[in-house]
Order: structure tokens, then sequence, then C-alpha cells
């Protein structure tokens, strides 16, 4: 959806100074001008400032011509990314394909508010301590079906101690502990 400046075959009318400004306003850029009036890159340029056009950066010029539909459908994803599953700024701008502050930008065309640093991590560590609890409640499962804790730490990767403290957060009734190690004789000796 690139909008071409219009070509029409009299140089000189579209050389004029509010033809230019005209032109470069609906979406054409300094070069694409450069090679409809024939002028060079500074006369073209001299000409827009004579007019009082307000000039782009290339990102804008891009962004004028980006499908609207399409950019507002990649903004709404991109909040919902970083309001509902933390993303960061960073992640956001390698799922876009923006820069930090592309992403940023599209994040708040679609209404949504840009955290701290703090607010991330917060949100973050809540989202990890759902989501142990969730692994806690299923070694309990486990655990009161039968498994011993060694059996679940090799099947988790996880140590003993981090199997005992998971199973001591979902509130698991422990068995008792078998004594391990050689029988001992409960015949009195004399």
């Amino acid at each position: 959806m690139n909008p071409e400046p219009p070509i029409t075959s009299d140089a000189s009318k579209e050389a004029t100074p509010q033809a230019l400004r005209k032109q470069y306003e609906s979406g054409a850029t300094v070069d694409e001008l450069v090679t409809v009036s024939g002028l060079s890159y500074g006369t073209v340029l001299n000409r827009l400032h004579d007019a009082g056009t307000v000039m782009r950066t290339s990102w804008q010029t891009r962004r004028m011509r980006q499908n609207p539909q399409a950019r507002q459908r990649l903004a709404a994803h991109l909040r919902t990314l970083y309001e509902q599953h933390g993303a960061t700024l960073t992640e956001l701008a390698a799922a876009a394909g923006e820069t930090r502050r592309g992403a940023r930008r599209l994040l708040i065309e679609a209404g949504g508010t840009v955290r701290t640093t703090q607010q991330t991590l917060r949100m973050r560590a809540t989202a990890r301590a759902a989501d142990r609890y969730k692994v806690a409640l299923s070694l309990r499962a486990r655990y009161e079906a039968g498994a011993t804790v060694p059996e679940l730490a090799r099947e988790h990767s996880y140590s003993v101690a981090t199997v005992y403290r998971l199973l001591h957060q979902a509130g698991t009734r422990m068995r008792p502990q078998h004594k391990h190690g050689p029988a001992r004789d409960t015949r009195e000796r004399p």
C-alpha cells in the first residue's frame, strides 16, 4: 500500500514548492520527488522548506506507508504480550521486528501503559510463584499416590530438598521417614 507520487507530463507544474509539498505530504519521499521532478536533491529540499513543509524522518514515512490494520493488529498483540504475559520492551521489539523504541510506540498506540522495571520484576516473580505452586500441587498428587521423594526428584530433575520444600508449600502431609541402613538386632544381648 505504497502511495506513488503522481506523475504528470508537465514537469514545471510539479516542481513548484506548493506542488512538491502536496506530494510530500501525501506520502512521497524526497528521493521520489527528485526522480519525478528532475530537480536535484538539494533543490527539492529547498523548495519544500520554502513551502513551509514539516519534514518527516524515515521511520515516520515507513509508518505512514504501512497497512494501518496490520499495524493495529500488531500493536494489540504486543499489548497482550506486555500486559498479560509480562513481556519486556526488549521481548516486544524482538517479536515485532522493531527497536525497543518502536515497540514502545506501538504499545502506547494500542492504549498500553509502560511499566517501570520494578513493576515488571514483581509481575514476573508473581507469575513464577504461580507456576511453582502448580508444580507443587502436581508433586503432592504424585506423592499422595505413592511416589517417593527421591523418585519425584529424579523425574523432575530437582534436588530432594527442593521436592520436600515444594511438598511443604503445597501443604502435603508427609509419610513417616524410613530408617535406612543395616537392620538392627532387637534381641537383648547377654
